[in-house]
């Protein structure tokens, strides 16, 4: 992992940045004390469920967003959409990427709010609930501070505390691939098959925690890459604060098929650097080749 606190500065109180920071704390709060009680279930239908931490983060988050933007629409993922359909900004609010993991003790969860202003991210935060870290971005730079949540309630938490400049490294070799569901590539790509080809096994270790927490863990070196299927990710809740983060940290993100957004077929690739990407996509590309038989 390589960071520069030297130049990490924390967001300023009252702005978008400070708001994202301080919701994706306060949902943080939430989901790390409900921890280890029974929590209810909200079934979503096709094994998807939500869980009591969740609607509790999410309310709590959109308290916060209304009470500060209420001008501002807000899309949540349990609550969905609020707010004017065509509103030039949308809080996005993913308060438990990991739900999963969640109710099965797995403390691999992130909690995402991201500010879409027109077709662009503005201001985002990535919560990790039980290391304390969050991970902000002004739509300019990327930022860490480690331990926040810890420290949540304070005034450091709204923006007094250090933070340091995420600086993406390839140096781990751990490759986060996504392989929950939807496939919209399948069968031209599936990411249970990017695991085994040989150009990805020798030179990277797959990592597979289910979260779109390692999307942030791109940009600050604690991952070289992420590799998802999917739509256009971009103004998803749950992509959306990590993409941010990865392209204001310099990371090379890209559709799967190594496609600039906008371009793309959709899906993602984030890679610390242009080397890791070009090794990602050419076993993409080496799997589809031996699929088709070319």
């Amino acid at each position: 992992m390589t960071t520069n606190t030297a130049s990490g500065t924390p967001p300023r109180a009252g702005t978008d940045p400070q708001l994202a920071v301080t919701a994706a704390l306060a949902g943080a709060d939430i989901v790390r004390s409900l921890c280890g009680t029974h929590v209810s279930r909200v079934d979503k239908g096709a094994g998807d469920f939500a869980t009591a931490a969740d609607m509790a983060a999410e309310r709590a988050i959109v308290d916060l967003l209304r009470s500060a933007r209420p001008d501002d629409a807000v899309t949540g993922e349990e609550s969905g959409r609020t707010g004017a359909d065509r509103a030039e900004r949308r809080w996005l609010v993913d308060p438990l990427c990991g739900t999963l993991n969640y109710a099965a003790g797995n403390l691999a969860v992130a909690v995402n709010v991201a500010l879409r202003t027109g077709d662009r991210t503005t201001a985002a935060a990535v919560a990790d609930p039980f290391t304390g870290d969050v991970f902000w971005t002004d739509g300019t730079g990327a930022y860490v501070r480690r331990g926040a949540a810890a420290t949540f309630g304070t005034s450091a938490t709204a923006g007094g505390g250090a933070s340091e400049t995420a600086v993406p490294s390839p140096g781990t070799c751990l490759v986060d691939v996504n392989l929950d569901p939807p496939f919209p590539h399948a069968p031209a790509f599936r990411g249970v098959d990017l695991l085994a080809a040989p150009g990805f096994a020798a030179r990277f270790r797959p990592r597979v925690v289910s979260t779109t927490l390692a999307v942030a863990w791109v940009a600050s070196g604690q991952r070289a890459g992420y590799v998802t299927d999917g739509g256009d990710l971009r103004g998803s809740v749950h992509f959306a604060a990590g993409i941010a983060m990865c392209e204001a940290a310099g990371c090379v993100v890209t559709g799967i098929d190594g496609r600039p957004f906008g371009t793309s077929t959709g899906g993602l690739i984030a890679a610390a650097d242009a080397d890791t990407h070009a090794a990602l996509v050419e076993a993409i590309r080496s799997g589809e080749r031996r699929r088709s038989g070319a």
